[in-house]
């Protein structure tokens, strides 16, 4: 029987956001509870909310939004690789468990357990080496995902890491909950909204056991 893992933190009002970014809340327009006939609600949040896919005019000028996007990005094979690091540093492909070799999906998802609680923010989490993404799209690499809220540092301004990921037309996952998911092959499925022209979209991120 194929299992189904789900890597998607709680989206509450308790989730953390990037610091200064728009956190959730919820506006209750009228409930059954209250005498009508039916709930109904606003939802205000950053689409960079939790588990999150971004897009390439997030980091790009010009380039696509989350809703223009190939759809084979977010669903196929993938990899789960763990990568210990420190807080605070960049995943590099001597950090690999396993190494390299290994990796023969197009999808990888990097667990490197620095952003543990997605209800408090640590600005120590760590990112990823350009270095890395390089030898990743040498593999066919199409989709980089990981535990923490950005593939860059929070203190970078470059941001060489997204700018690698828009060299080579990968796309990026972020905020995804991989404690205690096996390292092995998966299907991943998280996809984001047709929301179009935007700079991301929240997905529900599951892996499906093969």
């Amino acid at each position: 029987m194929k299992r189904v893992i789900d890597i998607t933190p709680p989206v509450t009002t308790r989730l953390a956001v990037w610091p200064g970014d728009t956190g959730l809340s919820r506006e209750v327009l009228c409930e059954i509870g209250g005498g009508a006939s039916v709930t109904l609600s606003t939802l205000r949040a950053t689409v960079h909310l939790g588990a999150h896919a971004d897009g390439p005019n997030h980091y790009g000028a010009g380039a696509q939004g989350i809703g223009e996007r190939s759809l084979d990005y977010y669903i196929g094979p993938c990899r789960v690789v763990d990568a210990p690091v420190a807080r605070g540093a960049r995943v590099g492909v001597r950090d690999l468990l396993g190494g390299l070799a290994q990796v023969k999906e197009p999808r990888v998802l990097l667990r490197t357990g620095t952003f543990p609680n997605p209800e408090v923010w640590n600005e120590d989490f760590a990112g990823v080496e350009p270095e890395l993404i390089e030898a990743l799209a040498a593999r066919g690499v199409r989709t980089i995902g990981l535990d923490t809220p950005s593939v860059d540092l929070q203190s970078s301004k470059d941001l060489p890491a997204h700018k690698a990921v828009l060299r080579h037309d990968m796309a990026i996952l972020e905020g995804l909950a991989l404690a205690g998911v096996e390292p092995g092959v998966y299907e991943l499925i998280a996809l984001p909204l047709k929301l179009m022209g935007f700079d991301a979209s929240p997905v529900r991120a599951v892996l499906r056991t093969l």
